[in-house]
């Protein structure tokens, strides 16, 4: 009879046993990390979608007021249905439309934006209709560039 020396047989105990405690923690590592990307991913849409408008928003009248100082025409900004619209610029020189049919102008808004460095106080209130319970304000205080600010804040 043979027999066998003390630890032979660990390999073929361990197999039979199951899983190690550091396969496990690798798992629930890897099962953490796919939760984390899966809520990122399904984050609130609309929000996003509304800040990214705002932020487009906030960056075209800076365009449009560095386009009206160096050519000394007054720009106008004026909404209109399904988007707005910049006078004093030439044609196709910035953007007319929402990138949401969903985005919408809060109260009227008619912007003047040049061709004075210094220009009023001034401001645009945008929502969706998918969330109209969120706000932002696109406003400068006439120094300083366009910023984006929540809807309620003073």
């Amino acid at each position: 009879m043979r027999t066998s020396a003390p630890g032979s047989d660990i390999t073929s105990s361990r197999a039979a046993g199951g899983f190690t405690i550091l396969e496990l923690l690798v798992v629930i590592a890897i099962i953490a990390i796919a939760t984390a990307g899966v809520s990122f991913a399904l984050r609130d849409s609309q929000a996003t979608q509304l800040e990214r408008e705002a932020q487009r928003l906030a960056a075209l009248f800076e365009s449009a007021r560095a386009q009206s100082r160096s050519s000394g025409v007054p720009v106008r900004w004026y909404t209109t249905p399904g988007g707005f619209r910049f006078d004093g610029v030439p044609p196709n020189a910035l953007p007319d439309h929402w990138l949401s049919d969903t985005t919408q102008v809060r109260g009227t808004a008619t912007l003047q934006l040049g061709p004075e460095p210094i220009i009023g106080r001034q401001e645009v209130v945008i929502g969706s209709s998918a969330a109209p319970e969120r706000s932002l304000r696109i406003a400068t205080d006439g120094l300083r560039p366009f910023a984006v600010v929540a809807g309620d804040a003073p």
